[in-house]
């Protein structure tokens, strides 16, 4: 939970810099590629979360992975060093793109479906998504065969839940009172 709040309170200063700067977007895909190569790459987590790596060790080689990133985004790097903090840079930039969304008007809906969405689906969710923001919306497709059909939409702190396995759930505790 600490390190959660701390990759938000990097984030955010990390991104009014980059606003000052006039780079938001830049670093925004420079965190978007950061976060992915974390999560994505096993080799690249586990060298970051081990804590017995020297964090010089550790600027250098993201210094040289991701040598064609902006000057704000080496600047984190570097101030991860001095704070020996390199375990919360996946956190970091996930929250800084939550934030730059935020302040761009933007959202990313989750979308939960048993199989990947047709555009039909994809449709009646864009329908869905009008009355629950009236913001610009990302939607994100998340694949789970246990809701059997239909679909889950999550914008924020909202949910929608149109999934089959929800309905048979709603059914049987109808049937059992």
């Amino acid at each position: 939970m600490a390190s959660t709040r701390a990759a938000v309170r990097y984030a955010r200063a990390i991104l009014d810099i980059a606003h000052d700067k006039g780079v938001s977007t830049p670093v925004s895909n420079d965190m978007t590629l950061v976060a992915s190569a974390i999560n994505e790459n096993s080799e690249l987590s586990t060298f970051i979360q081990n804590p017995t790596i020297n964090v010089e060790v550790k600027e250098k080689a993201l210094l040289e992975v991701f040598a064609s990133v902006n000057s704000v985004t080496k600047s984190l790097f570097h101030l991860l060093f001095e704070n020996k903090r390199f375990e919360i840079l996946g956190a970091i930039a996930t929250a800084y793109n939550q934030l730059f969304e935020e302040m761009n008007g933007m959202e990313t809906a989750t979308v939960t479906t048993a199989f990947p969405m047709t555009k039909e689906l994809e449709a009646k969710v864009l329908t869905k998504i009008l009355t629950l923001s009236n913001k610009k919306v990302n939607i994100k497709n998340i694949v789970d065969p246990a809701i059997i059909g239909g679909f889950i939409l999550r914008i924020g702190d909202q949910q929608y839940n149109a999934s089959i396995a929800n309905k048979l759930q709603v059914l049987k505790r109808e049937l059992s009172n």
